[in-house]
């Protein structure tokens, strides 16, 4: 296990470099003298004394700028991944089994192909027609919001608990248990769904991307003060500092939930064991 653990802390690490390389080689950018070779060494230097210089919108710290904006994404993600949790996983473990699965398969290829963001402008489409004004200004600034970065987040968890549930079903050993004189509920209980519910958890950074990609879209469509709305504002008024630093968040939320998820499967697989 503790193998597995540095193998897995080190691609995380990786990773965080990799994000990290990135994020300066973008805020260089935002160094107009000099020629790009300085810039990026300047940059370097200052990101590696955490100076993640200033925001061209407002004139403030980067950091602070992240900070004022923050708590909003924070509370979409959480509520978002809440919405995930109730309806991905009954969902999941539903089209999951094989019957379900065939007979369902058409409509799951619609519903993954449809992009995130026409549902986010379907429910701004709704909310618009809503009769009371008050009651339809909360609807938008609360509710919505968080709905669609659930349904991303919906889907996202049970394509990972779907894609576990067909490898488990196709898994070998259940020949060999069943002649062991195991009941098929046994088999199902003690070994297969520790092992769908690991598949999920080995999926977590692919759940955070979902969820992250889908605030981004609902902040902009729904005018959210988060970072995720303040990142495409960035990036469409060349603030490169502050869309290097959110750009750097991002991807350490999904390199973070992707290492933590892979280390809570092994252990949950294990103890299944």
């Amino acid at each position: 296990m503790w193998r597995y653990a540095l193998k897995e802390g080190g691609r995380w690490a990786l990773a965080l470099a990799g994000a990290f390389l990135i994020a300066v080689g973008i805020s260089a950018l935002s160094v107009a003298k000099g020629g790009y070779g300085p810039a990026l060494a300047q940059r370097l230097l200052a990101f590696l004394r955490l100076d993640f210089g200033t925001s061209a919108l407002s004139g403030q710290s980067a950091i602070r700028e992240l900070a004022a904006h923050g708590p909003t994404t924070a509370n979409l993600i959480a509520f978002g991944a809440l919405i995930a949790l109730a309806l991905g996983v009954p969902l999941g473990l539903l089209l999951g089994t094989g019957a379900v699965r065939r007979a369902t398969a058409p409509l799951i290829q619609i519903v993954s192909a449809a992009p995130v963001f026409c549902a986010g402008l379907a429910l701004a489409y709704a909310a618009r027609h809503i009769g009371f004004q008050e009651s339809a200004a909360v609807f938008r600034a609360l509710l919505l919001p968080s709905i669609t970065v659930g349904l991303a987040g919906t889907a996202a968890v049970q394509v990972a608990l779907r894609r576990a549930a067909s490898q488990a079903q196709d898994s070998p050993f259940r020949v060999g248990l069943r002649r062991m004189g195991l009941t098929a509920i046994e088999i199902e209980r003690v070994y297969v769904v520790p092992q769908i519910f690991a598949g999920l958890l080995s999926s977590l950074g692919e759940v955070m991307l979902a969820l992250l990609s889908a605030a981004v879209v609902s902040e902009w469509v729904f005018k959210c003060p988060g970072i995720a709305d303040l990142f495409v504002k960035s990036i469409a008024l060349h603030d490169w500092n502050m869309a290097a630093l959110i750009l750097f968040v991002f991807a350490a939320l999904t390199a973070t939930a992707e290492f933590i998820g892979r280390i809570a499967a092994r252990l949950l697989v294990r103890a299944a064991s």
